[in-house]
């Protein structure tokens, strides 16, 4: 029994591990190259990977800037299209420019939230006194 719990837990491991590594995409250009999704296990395996989308599995995932992305990516690897596409390292670039584009955006957005919610606690204290 024990031996299946270390098991289960090696495995979770390495799910984890494997679907956060979507989220880049030079990686996924560097297994497109090798072909490994011209094999309709490794396929088969990415359509497995789907249960990372349900939220008790998906709060696991890191909270890097990257880790959500890694859940589109592997949807988006559910298409044989992107898959074929993956190949050209132009659009592994493409793919890295636009993660980097969102999340600096994501910065600054998240940045003025921040300071107009402080600015107004600030207000908020200033009149309650």
């Amino acid at each position: 029994m024990e031996t299946d719990d270390a098991g289960n837990r090696l495995r979770f491991q390495l799910e984890l591990e494997f679907v956060q590594c979507l989220a880049n995409p030079n990686y996924l250009n560097f297994l497109a190259q090798r072909g490994y999704f011209k094999d309709k296990a490794f396929v088969n395996y990415l359509k497995y990977l789907l249960y990372w989308k349900e939220p008790e599995y998906a709060k696991y995932l890191k909270l890097n800037p990257r880790y959500p992305q890694c859940l589109h990516m592997l949807e988006l690897l559910q298409y044989e299209h992107f898959r074929k596409e993956l190949v050209n390292a132009q659009c592994a670039k493409f793919i890295d420019e636009q993660q980097i584009l969102h999340w600096q955006h994501y910065s600054r957005k998240r940045m003025r939230l921040q300071q107009a919610l402080a600015e107004q606690q600030q207000h908020s204290n200033a009149s309650g006194k």
